[in-house]
């Protein structure tokens, strides 16, 4: 008997699972300044890949100016940070 088959399977895989692109907060200072961040101004500056699936931007570093974010997911931390910057965020 073959080992895979002995030994037991565990373990859930979920098929719906969707992956996130992670970006970090400091990595926002590649977009030039006065763009409005959004999934083409990712793509644009390198931070992201249109085919990979949604960006989604962590609270990782700080932040140094203020930014207008659109339509790109982030987290709460990020969200907060941002504010604190002077930026704005428009879901």
């Amino acid at each position: 008997m073959p080992l895979t088959r002995r030994v037991p399977k565990r373990g859930f895989t979920n098929p719906f699972r969707e992956e996130a692109q992670v970006i970090r907060l400091d990595a926002l200072s590649r977009i030039p300044e006065g763009t409005e961040v959004t999934l083409q101004a990712l793509v644009d500056a390198g931070l992201a890949r249109a085919s990979k699936g949604a960006p989604k931007i962590l609270a990782t570093g700080e932040l140094a100016r203020a930014v207008t974010v659109r339509g790109v997911r982030m987290s709460a931390g990020a969200k907060e940070k941002i504010l604190a910057a002077g930026g704005r965020v428009e879901e």
